[in-house]
């Protein structure tokens, strides 16, 4: 058997019948205020503003409701004011005692719920627009609640606690607790491209193991700043995507307002700045590197002595090494048989020189060689094996022999480490003057 709902959907001819079969006997001023009509006639009269497209559907229940034997019924449906204004309604029927067989008189309420559907519409409507903000975003956008968090350090806070750093220094095991008090909420879309996420299960499956191994550190830091009241923090960090990847981001962390109380709603911020950090990193290489040879550059060497000589009080060791022979190399076979020379005379360097020390090039065939917490005795032995290296490469090949001229100077008690170079360099000079006299070599003429 088929109901009278199903009857009256399927045959909206017969639903049209039932519609227009309805009689409206009266109707209070507040009714026809309502659909800002002049009377009852002019109301009537213009039924086909008011009904609607999906007032079918609502008169639907009506009728099955009724055809169920109950003498009343509630529904919701939207009209249409003579004017055109759209009007949400909320009717509730009822049957009129004596009339309960032939429905001939029935109350109908008609409440306007307009402004509360509107405001539901535009509610919906900014969420939609927030949503589409967030899951669209160019940034990573995260939301965290942080209230557990919060918890946590509040107890420090009663305990008397007061030196957060120094807490997490002796308990290493709260930062973690820290971690695990996260509850991570919610990422957009920009977030699964960032770190190569197919989908959102996918990255929830482990929401922190693109953190590492930074996170510690990050959530460390984010809960200082906490503590001492900074709602707002950014720095640059690494992450890795799922393959593995690192990537240089920078974050942005922030309790949105109305949370400051309880850190129940924070938003963090990661921007991709690879590219950047790339272009900075070269830079900087740039800067501190000669070009040809790759070992540090004056510039480098220039900042690191001032820095030694603020900074270190032990003892500090130079060598200074020049080139024998390279202009007559250059006259002789050309400039490139010269950086031949040049640049065979750094590998050594770098192969000798270990860190903390680093070799730099100073000058066209000048290098300098800087030994923090290195005495005599170990600015001798290096000098011998760059000389043993030396020896080995003529050995080995058949391009022009290479020779260098090396001095080496330790910084004596109260003495700036300029005054040091100049005492290497005049060792070295003093090495070149004794290189020239043994083989009778006269430099300029070659």
């Amino acid at each position: 058997m088929v109901s009278l709902r199903d009857h009256l959907r399927q045959r909206p001819d017969c639903l049209a019948a039932c519609m227009q079969a309805i009689r409206i006997l009266k109707v209070n001023r507040k009714t026809l205020e309502l659909y800002e009509a002049r009377s009852i006639d002019d109301l009537l009269g213009n039924m086909h503003k008011v009904i609607v497209i999906g007032t079918g559907e609502a008169m639907v229940e009506e009728f099955h409701e009724l055809w169920e034997g109950k003498i009343e019924f509630f529904s919701k449906t939207v009209n249409n004011s003579l004017t055109g204004h759209r009007l949400d309604i909320h009717l509730h029927g009822y049957v009129l005692p004596g009339f309960e067989d032939s429905w001939a008189r029935v109350l109908i309420a008609v409440e306007d719920v307009s402004d509360l559907h509107r405001a539901r519409r535009e509610m919906a409507k900014s969420e939609a627009y927030a949503r589409g903000l967030f899951e669209h975003s160019p940034v990573s956008l995260w939301v965290l609640d942080f209230s557990r968090v919060k918890q946590l350090v509040d107890v420090l806070r009663h305990q008397g606690i007061w030196d957060i750093e120094g807490y997490f220094r002796d308990n290493p095991d709260f930062i973690e607790r820290c971690i695990d008090a996260i509850v991570h909420l919610d990422i957009n879309n920009q977030t699964l491209k960032l770190y190569h996420a197919p989908d959102k299960p996918a990255f929830w499956a482990n929401p922190t193991m693109c953190l590492r191994p930074n996170l510690l550190a990050n959530i460390k830091d984010q809960v200082i700043g906490l503590w001492n009241g900074e709602l707002f923090q950014e720095r640059e960090t690494i992450n890795y995507r799922i393959d593995g990847t690192a990537i240089y981001v920078n974050l942005q962390f922030s309790v949105l307002p109305g949370h400051e109380h309880d850190w129940s709603l924070v938003q963090v911020a990661r921007t991709d700045v690879s590219a950047r950090k790339a272009a900075e990193i070269r830079l900087e290489y740039l800067r501190n590197h000669d070009s040809l040879t790759h070992l540090y550059s004056r510039a480098f060497y220039n900042e690191e002595l001032r820095r030694l000589d603020a900074s270190v009080f032990g003892p500090v060791s130079i060598i200074i090494a020049d080139l024998n022979g390279l202009k007559a190399a250059n006259d002789q076979l050309g400039h490139a048989a010269g950086d031949g020379l040049i640049t065979d005379a750094a590998a050594i360097l770098e192969r000798a020189v270990q860190a903390p020390s680093f070799a730099a090039r100073v000058g066209g065939d000048e290098f300098s060689i800087v030994l923090p917490d290195a005495d005599e005795t170990e600015a001798d032995r290096l000098i011998a094996e760059i000389c043993a290296l030396i020896e080995e490469r003529n050995r080995k090949t058949d391009h022009v022999p290479l020779s260098m001229s090396l001095g080496a100077a330790t910084r004596e008690a109260g003495e700036s480490l300029e005054t040091t170079v100049s005492r290497a360099d005049a060792r070295m000079y003093e090495s070149k003057r004794c290189y020239y006299q043994q083989y009778k070599f006269d430099r300029r003429a070659g």
